[in-house]
Formats: structure tokens, sequence, C-alpha cells
């Protein structure tokens, strides 16, 4: 509920733990996430990572926003999301230290 242009947006679709339910899968629908790719071009360049890096991180970010963490409630409560969120993206092998790197193309040579 700020006035001012942002890098993604979490839209929950539950409340207080509880979600629908997906009845073909069993999966629960926790709600949208919209990124700016944008700002993610712009992040990613001032912090010296991937677009890819960039966007993993605020699709987990905005993930746990989905789940119920919030960053902006206490110091504990961002201590404990941002250990989540590197948790999530070393997972998935996109931690900090790690990045996308470009393949090489196809060329005729």
């Amino acid at each position: 509920q700020k006035d001012r242009a942002t890098d993604v947006l979490s839209f929950p679709l539950g409340q207080d733990g509880h979600y629908d339910t997906n009845k073909e899968t069993g999966c629960a629908l926790l709600g949208d996430v919209v990124i700016s790719l944008e700002m993610a071009v712009k992040q990613a360049d001032m912090y010296g990572h991937s677009l890819e890096r960039e966007i993993g991180f605020l699709t987990v970010h905005s993930m746990l926003h989905l789940l119920g963490y919030d960053h902006e409630t206490s110091p504990l409560e961002e201590r404990k999301m941002r250990e989540k969120e590197e948790e999530v993206l070393g997972e998935l092998g996109i931690s900090r230290e790690a990045t996308f790197t470009n393949q090489p193309e196809d060329t005729d040579a």
C-alpha cells in the first residue's frame, strides 16, 4: 500500500493459513504474483547479477509473502524471511554466490 513503483506484488487468495485447493491437483492456491520486468532489469544491473537471479529472488520473495512471511513486521521477521529466501534460492541453485551464465550460441564456423 505504497504509492510508488515496485518490483513485485503478491495478491494472496488465502487467509490465516487457509487456502482454496485445486480440485484436480490438490494443490493450495496461494495467490497471484506480478513481477515488473522493468524493475527486475534495473535491479539485476544495480546488484550486479543476472536477470534470471533477480527474477528468481523476486519470485521466492513474493511466494514467501503469500505463505505468511513479512519482513516489514519486525527485525526478527525480516531475518527469518531473508534466511528462508537464501535457503530456497540455494536449493534452486541461484544463491547469491551462484548465478546463471549465458550459454554459447550455435555459430557456423
